[in-house]
């Protein structure tokens, strides 16, 4: 049961504060920042946000530990990037350097998804899963275990320096350190063998640039995420200045519905009696004290609002408690709101009348819009699922369908072509085999035209000939120098040039290099 007033109305606590970043006192350019306490929430929201923040933290500083058996040729390592051998790992998937589309294509991915993401339901990413976002709130759990909520940590920031606040704060301080050093130490794992490089880091042996790594991540993971929190996104981060032009009148934001929270007011009963027109809100400030961007929501969209929604599970809570709808604050959308309100205002022509919207027995009318699902797969948003997984297929298809094995052939520039003494004519070409799985093979490098023309592979075979078996390491890059040699009664077969084939007979990858053959005086 809810506690109960002496008159018999329910007790919903109210605060006494003022959003640190009200519209109406915020200046235009950069003030010192005033500290924001923010109240823990609680609700469906904040249990998802709790979600959100165990998963994102969880992959990122568990997935270098993470083995995936390569063979004996390659690292264990799930998810590496192995800069020394120009290699991205990501579990089964390798991409070497000439594949640097398919991160490319990723990078198109996460773009497009962002602009879904937010056509559709506003700045989600920047509520739920932006690094800045999670690491806060990271941060906060910690204070809170430490200081306490809203009202001890005012009253503690506001207190004299006692023992018990230094040891508090050395404690939180030094606790937001370790989980800085924590997330650099992290970011250095993906980077290298996980296991050996935390040894040779713990023994003081790793290489200079790890320490440098862990030093800068640790500062700003500690600055951003402990000092400077809400300004980051405030002033620092350019998506709250983008996000406008990826929303549209049908995109779901988080909302303050003022057609039916206004008129508020803190005296609903004693302004009902009085024959006064009062609206939902009772001007508790529970959407407040719990922002941790220090705004009212109350005072329309801002820059400032991450549309984490605490907001709504604070308002709907305190809904509960009077026993009316949840939804004062909400997600909804301008169009929905704009109905709304113009139903409320007859038109824009009043001021707001809650006796407008509902019906005698307090329910709705039904003329009140509320959210239907069906407006989140609207053109705008399907063009871009659209665009995104079209993007996502191609790239499937192209890691599916790729050869692992690749030709690459330069042609000597100086010289361009050598004579020999009985009159043929001999070209040079470095030829590079690129096997790119972990595996021992052998491949046959084969001409194709100049039927006359013979083949030599430096240090590799004795004699001539069209077609050689060569053995190539696994997961690297084997050269040969290459001669190609044509008689000089058959120099007219150089005129089309020839073409270097490399296949794998068990596999049936195959490559072709169309190349050139100089001859004097059509050197090409």
């Amino acid at each position: 049961m809810q506690p109960q007033s002496a008159t018999n109305a329910p007790i919903v606590e109210r605060h006494e504060a003022e959003a640190v970043n009200a519209a109406h006192v915020r200046k235009p350019l950069y003030e010192k920042r005033k500290k924001i306490f923010p109240k823990r929430a609680e609700g469906r929201f904040r249990q998802f946000k709790w979600l959100v923040m165990l998963v994102t933290l969880g992959i990122y500083y568990l997935t270098p530990w993470i083995r995936w058996d390569r063979g004996e040729h390659a690292p264990d390592q799930a998810v590496l990037v192995d800069i020394a051998a120009r290699r991205f790992y990501f579990f089964f998937i390798e991409i070497w350097p000439q594949e640097f589309f398919f991160v490319a294509g990723l990078l198109v991915m996460a773009g497009f998804g962002l602009f879904l993401v937010t056509s559709a339901v506003g700045r989600a990413w920047c509520g739920y899963t932006c690094p800045q976002t999670v690491w806060v709130d990271l941060f906060l759990v910690v204070e809170r275990y430490i200081e306490g909520d809203r009202n001890a940590r005012m009253k503690l920031d506001a207190g004299p320096w006692t023992m018990a606040k230094i040891t508090k704060r050395v404690t939180k301080h030094s606790i937001w350190i370790l989980i800085g050093i924590a997330t650099g130490g992290a970011w250095i794992f993906y980077f290298a063998d996980a296991p050996a490089l935390l040894k040779s880091f713990v023994s003081l042996e790793a290489p200079a640039v790890a320490y440098m790594t862990v030093a800068i991540l640790t500062a700003t993971t500690y600055v951003f995420g402990g000092l400077m929190r809400e300004q980051v996104c405030t002033y620092m981060c350019p998506w709250p200045r983008i996000q406008a032009a990826m929303l549209d009148e049908n995109s779901l934001v988080v909302t303050y519905n003022d057609w039916r929270g206004e008129p508020r007011s803190r005296h609903q009963k004693k302004a009902a009696a009085a024959g006064e027109s009062v609206g939902d809100c009772v001007d508790c400030n529970a959407c407040v004290v719990v922002c941790p961007m220090g705004i009212d929501i109350r005072d329309g969209q801002q820059l400032e609002c991450i549309t984490c929604a605490l907001c709504i599970d604070a308002c709907d809570n305190v809904m509960d408690k009077l026993g009316r709808e949840r939804g004062l604050i909400a997600y909804a959308t301008l169009s929905d709101y704009a109905s709304n309100m113009a139903l409320a205002t007859n038109g824009g022509t009043t001021a707001i009348e809650p006796a407008r919207v509902r019906d005698a027995d307090g329910t709705f009318v039904d003329k009140v819009k509320h959210f239907n699902w069906k407006i989140v797969f609207r053109p705008r948003v399907l063009v871009y699922l659209g665009v995104w997984t079209l993007v996502g297929i191609g790239l499937l298809y192209a890691l599916l369908a790729r050869d692992r094995l690749e030709l690459n052939v330069l042609h000597d520039r100086n010289p361009q072509f050598v004579l020999e003494s009985d009159g043929s004519v001999r070209n040079g070409y470095m030829v590079k085999l690129l096997n790119m799985i972990p595996e021992q093979r052998t491949i046959t490098l084969t001409i194709d035209g100049m039927p006359s023309a013979m083949m030599r592979i430096a240090g590799h075979a004795p004699g001539d000939g069209r077609s050689f078996a060569v053995g190539v390491d696994p997961d690297k890059v084997t050269a040969l120098k290459v001669f190609v040699t044509v008689p000089k009664e058959k120099l007219g077969e150089a005129e089309d040039g020839f073409s270097l084939i490399v296949e794998d007979p068990s596999s049936h990858e195959r490559d072709v290099y169309k190349a050139n053959f100089n001859t004097p005086g059509a050197a090409k």
